[in-house]
């Protein structure tokens, strides 16, 4: 059984992906500098880092544990609907975050903002990009939307920390629920994917696509190593700030080097939007991995000063999040198809989510009982080293046998 979709035009095209950008640039942006709240906010509720890190681990866990269910509720009623409900839920969570007296409403507010993420920042947007082009454009386009919406990491915390500098972090808060508003309808422009049919080529039901994917070896090699790209980014994000703040760095500094990772991540997208058309996803996606992990021993075996920090700041920003948006999503549409795959990117990021929380929430235990960040970053090392050679070594599509019969000898 086949069907043809119908081609959308240019100008449903650009509106689309003008709004998926859009969505990224506000969502990971103001996501991105979560981070920088951590002294002010604790020290003016007096409530300790590992309650702070809570609140992000919460975000991440919902954020994590709805998206699956999240994609499931777009590929069956819309990614416009889901969406837009997505964008209102989020400036909801960052005005109780903004009005928060105490550990409880933090935690509320990080449940919130993690389920508004699944709806606006990850697996929808990626859908609504591959559903508008072609399969030949597939990756590169993935690549250039995650490198504009790579745009809000650069401005975000920038922004955030000269707010700062001159004002309670509520006000900071505040700026970011306006902010918030412009999603709604850049969900609505995002949403027109619902009117482009994914291509069917068989008949086959979600539950058959799920069972699949639960025994297909790429995709869950692929999900496993994304869990240890969760852990050590979420890790970078909350802490880095703390840490330089503890070796005796210019607050500005933190933000800075969350921005430079932003802006630079825009040049890491393009390059493996560009790399993933022409080689095996998988065995980049690993060696991502491994370089990240010895970016990070590198980093945090010496102390830091404003010129290794930036260095840092820009290498790891060629290796950040948005890079692996092209290499996922075109890997998962190479196995299974676009029909569902909302809600498969929503399962392996449950698993990047799970990673995520360790990574936030750990890292302030760590700092807590032993008041450094060393045995954190050493952990870290050594896992996303071992992720990336599984990513490499079990992630890629099994070798089809050789069935052609072999010739007959010649008798004599």
């Amino acid at each position: 059984m086949s069907s043809t979709s119908i081609a959308p035009s240019e100008r449903q095209v650009r509106l689309i992906l003008i709004g998926s950008a859009m969505l990224l640039v506000l969502g990971l942006g103001i996501r991105q500098s979560f981070g920088l709240f951590l002294t002010p906010v604790t020290r003016d509720l007096a409530i300790t880092a590992a309650d702070f890190t809570m609140a992000l681990a919460v975000q991440n866990i919902a954020w994590g544990v709805s998206q699956a269910l999240v994609g499931m509720i777009g590929d069956r009623y819309g990614l416009r609907m889901t969406m837009m409900a997505g964008a209102v839920i989020f400036t909801a969570g960052l005005a109780t975050m903004a009005i928060a007296q105490g550990t409880l409403a933090l935690l509320i507010s990080g449940g919130l903002i993690g389920i508004a993420l699944s709806c606006t920042a990850t697996s929808l947007t990626m859908s609504a990009v591959v559903r508008a082009v072609s399969p030949a454009r597939r990756t590169m386009t993935l690549g250039i939307v995650s490198a504009a919406g790579s745009l809000g990491t650069l401005i975000g915390p920038l922004t955030t920390q000269s707010v700062l500098v001159h004002a309670p972090w509520q006000m900071a808060v505040w700026l970011f629920v306006f902010a918030s508003l412009a999603m709604l309808p850049a969900a609505f422009l995002a949403g027109g994917a619902d009117k482009i049919p994914a291509p069917v080529t068989e008949a086959t039901s979600m539950r058959q696509v799920l069972g699949q994917a639960m025994r297909n070896r790429q995709f869950l090699v692929m999900s496993t190593a994304y869990f240890v790209c969760g852990l050590n980014l979420v890790f970078l994000t909350t802490h880095l700030p703390t840490y330089l703040a503890m070796c005796g760095q210019d607050p500005m500094l933190s933000a800075a080097s969350l921005a430079i990772i932003g802006g630079v991540s825009s040049v890491g997208s393009l390059a493996t939007g560009w790399l993933g058309s022409k080689y095996p996803k998988h065995v980049l996606l690993g060696i991502l991995y491994i370089l990240r992990s010895l970016m990070i021993a590198g980093y945090f075996i010496l102390p830091p000063t404003p010129a290794s920090t930036l260095m840092f700041a820009v290498a790891m920003g060629l290796l950040w999040w948005p890079g692996l948006v092209p290499l996922v999503g075109g890997l998962v549409a190479e196995i299974f198809g676009t029909r569902y795959m909302a809600t498969l990117l929503g399962i392996s990021f449950v698993v990047h989510q799970a990673g995520s929380s360790l990574g936030a929430w750990g890292g302030g235990v760590i700092l807590d009982m032993l008041g450094s960040y060393d045995r954190a970053w050493q952990i870290g090392t050594l896992i996303g080293c071992a992720a990336g050679l599984l990513q490499i070594l079990a992630g890629g599509p099994t070798p089809k046998r050789d069935t052609t019969p072999a010739p007959a000898l010649a008798t004599t």
